[in-house]
């Protein structure tokens, strides 16, 4: 079983893990916050800038490091695996010069953000081995969202049901998948295509879900996926059943929905002979030179 797969197979037991992280450094309840992540990260950021707008009305942003606008921040949350990745670092850095306070979120600790941030939340326990980003992933956006009141048991009980749950043949051998979400779970899509392509060197695009119908949905046809998260708009099932492409829709909870597109990627990369710990032109982390940033 490669790494990735075994990565994938813990995420139940630490998800149950964030209940008992001192979350308190993430509770702003009030103000303006920004959530910072690259790659992976930056999805999760998305996922969860949605839903702390939802649940308090507050305003909620979430970046890419890089692009980042230095403000009125009542909080800057980083999320960043190893703690190494240099956009990260640099933020980290700048938000400290500017007093703008921080919090990062990481598995490793002490990196070269470290010296940098206000405050650290250390997730030791869903640091991972494969380059490819699963379990840290979602553990960390488990326990942002525990801090906002979501239930991490009924989320970790789904996820050992989509551990479960097989994989059609169909599904691995599929030349294109769309994945789709709504509010916080467009996050989500946009992790779920991320992971396919590069695990798997496959076609995989991510849109909101009522996006989809102003352009993508011309691309679907025969032997291709439509995978929703969460609630399907009106509709839109009926219209991707004339395209003839198959709609994958799920009552899990949508971060379990999650790790069975994780599966999937893994599945489609085993299939074309590839290795899911390893994908083609990636690393653990990007560290840059002087000069490329």
């Amino acid at each position: 079983m490669s790494l990735t797969s075994q990565e994938i197979n813990s995420q139940p037991e630490t998800w149950w893990k964030t209940t008992q992280v001192d979350a308190s450094a993430l509770v702003t309840e009030k103000g303006r916050v920004a959530v910072v992540g690259c790659g992976t990260s930056w999805f999760m950021a998305q996922a969860y800038a949605r839903m702390r707008e939802l649940k308090t009305g507050e305003a909620t942003f979430a970046y890419t490091a890089t692009e980042f606008p230095m403000g009125d921040w009542q909080k800057v949350i980083c999320i960043s695996r190893s703690g190494t990745t240099t956009e990260i670092v640099d933020l980290l850095r700048a938000t400290r010069e500017q007093n703008v306070p921080n919090v990062l979120i990481t598995a490793v600790t002490p990196g070269p953000g470290s010296d940098y941030a206000d405050e650290e939340i250390t997730l030791a326990f869903a640091d991972e081995e494969s380059v490819v980003q699963t379990r840290f992933a979602t553990t960390a956006l488990l326990l942002l969202l525990f801090t906002l009141g979501e239930d991490v048991q009924a989320a970790a009980a789904d996820c050992e049901k989509a551990l479960q749950l097989d994989i059609p043949e169909r599904w691995v051998k599929a030349d294109q998948i769309s994945f789709l979400g709504t509010g916080w779970t467009i996050g989500l899509a946009n992790e779920a295509a991320l992971k396919n392509r590069e695990a798997s060197q496959s076609w995989a695009e991510s849109y909101p879900a009522m996006e989809y119908r102003h352009g993508p949905i011309s691309i679907a046809q025969p032997g291709r996926l439509v995978w929703a998260f969460g609630k399907l708009p009106a509709g839109l099932a009926e219209q991707v059943a004339q395209t003839g492409a198959e709609l994958v829709t799920s009552e899990l909870h949508p971060l379990a929905h999650l790790v069975l597109a994780q599966r999937l990627a893994v599945a489609r990369a085993e299939d074309r002979g590839l290795n899911p710990d390893t994908p083609r032109n990636l690393t653990r982390s990007v560290i840059l030179a002087e000069g490329q940033h």
